[in-house]
């Protein structure tokens, strides 16, 4: 009987043992899964909704518990940290969190799915009561009764990605005056500055103050120790509740400690069946793992539950004796600040110019359905497109109901490596009450083909 050990017991490790054990019965393949925290196999990315109240119950994250991983002969160990990797060994060192006990497992193939960390800067103050990061259920549970137990009703949201604009959503439902403390130009980084422009004028209509080009330098606290305040080096921000949203890194102390492969962003290098590059019985996914961007033909980190299940797939299937690869990624991620939908696929201006790529960029502006139908709603539509060949490069839409998921649009074309001009022809479905004659996407595309034309000539 041959044993698999799976390291992180969420989506792509999870995933990854479901999988094998598909394929695998218990009287083939032994399976040992370890996990940090109490929780299994559940949404990460839905915990800034369960905490603003959009979803009622934890347990509605969940997609699978402990126990119901159990009863399917994986041997799942919650509430324990695996400290070391001894590859030549093939043994994995672990702690109890809750004894402290510590002990040796042997594996025959091993499954890395640490995650993300949360980014979290040395400052002064950062460890204080009422400062919160939002990684894992956890975490949000801790975060709802500080908000229950709250003095005041000031809070300050650093960093204005994704986290950070979901969480300045949540605590804006708990009846919180907000302030996003960012220290790029405008809020979303992932999008280009001028359409995170658009996304920082509907904070400010929601209430929310946003604070751009600021650079926190310290937590400021009260006499009992709690928070009282965040500060950067023009001024301070009064604070019952600090929620950091600065972004996440790789997971990755283990495998950098046990000399495995890691990227530029610090994330494992593994090939198309995410086995980890030269070692044949070691694989890794989710968000320890850099993939390849099919745009810009290079590695990167995109940390996102949609490819942290695919990634556990693939792992599982190349375990339990299939077969299976992940090609890579586009870029593809949607998000919301109450009702203002943001969404990007593919390359930014800069990403296109750190990769050396000449293009054209056009921006449209149109609504989600026929202009003359009820309650048509406006968006904004930005698409880069190289320069001659007309090859799709990215989109990014920000607009209100209805405009987010049309970036799948975009994000089939770039995977398919249509041209813009290809894009004009798509045989998208259309009704005055879903979108106008031309959709959104495809008017940009028309635009951007004009664009190409003129830039040849």
């Amino acid at each position: 009987m041959e044993r698999l050990v799976v390291i992180g017991g969420d989506a792509t490790g999870m995933s990854a043992a479901s999988q094998a054990r598909r394929l695998k019965g218990p009287e083939d393949l032994e399976i040992v899964a370890f996990e940090r925290s109490h929780f299994t196999s559940y949404s990460a990315c839905g915990i800034p909704y369960w905490v603003g109240g959009d979803v009622d119950d934890r347990d509605a994250l969940i997609a699978r518990t402990p126990e119901e991983h159990r009863a399917r002969a994986i041997d799942l160990r919650t509430r324990t940290e695996v400290t070391e990797l001894d590859l030549a060994g093939q043994r994995v060192r672990s702690r109890d969190l809750e004894s402290g006990a510590e002990s040796w497992t042997g594996y025959d193939k091993l499954v890395i799915a640490t995650g993300a960390r949360p980014v979290r800067p040395r400052l002064p103050g950062i460890d204080a009561p009422g400062v919160h990061g939002v990684q894992n259920l956890d975490d949000g549970q801790a975060l709802l009764d500080t908000l229950a137990a709250a003095r005041g009703r000031r809070a300050v949201v650093v960093g204005a990605g994704y986290i950070g604009v979901e969480m300045a959503e949540a605590l804006l439902n708990h009846g919180f005056e907000v302030t996003v403390v960012n220290r790029g130009e405008q809020p979303m980084a992932t999008l280009d500055p001028d359409m995170g422009r658009l996304v920082h004028e509907a904070m400010d209509g929601l209430g929310i103050t946003t604070v751009n080009d600021a650079e926190v330098t310290k937590i400021l606290t009260a006499p009992d120790g709690r928070v009282r305040a965040v500060a950067t080096e023009e001024a301070e921000y009064p604070a019952d509740v600090v929620v950091l949203g600065m972004g996440v890194e790789p997971e990755t102390k283990l495998a950098r400690a046990a000399g495995l492969p890691l990227g530029v962003y610090g994330g494992l290098l593994t090939d198309l069946a995410m086995r980890v590059r030269g070692y044949g019985n070691v694989w890794a996914g989710g968000d320890c793992v850099e993939v390849l961007d099919l745009v810009s033909g290079r590695e990167r980190h995109v940390p996102l539950g949609t490819h942290a299940n695919k990634h556990g797939q693939v792992i599982g299937a190349g375990v339990g004796g299939g077969y299976a690869t992940f090609p890579g990624v586009v870029g593809t991620a949607v998000s919301k600040v109450c009702d203002l939908e943001i969404a990007r696929t593919g390359l930014r201006e800069r990403d296109a110019l750190d990769v050396g790529l000449r293009f054209v960029t056009v921006t449209v502006e149109s609504t989600s359905r026929a202009g003359y139908y009820p309650e048509a709603a406006p968006m904004t539509v930005k698409m880069l497109a190289e320069h001659r060949t007309g090859r799709l490069l990215g989109v990014q839409i920000v607009g209100r109901e209805g405009a987010a998921k049309r970036v799948d649009i975009a994000a089939v074309a770039l995977t398919a490596g249509m041209t813009v001009e290809r894009m004009t022809a798509l045989d998208l479905g259309y009704a005055p009450p879903f979108s106008p004659v031309w959709d959104p996407v495809l008017v940009a595309a028309r635009k951007a083909t004009t664009a190409v034309r003129k830039a040849e000539g």
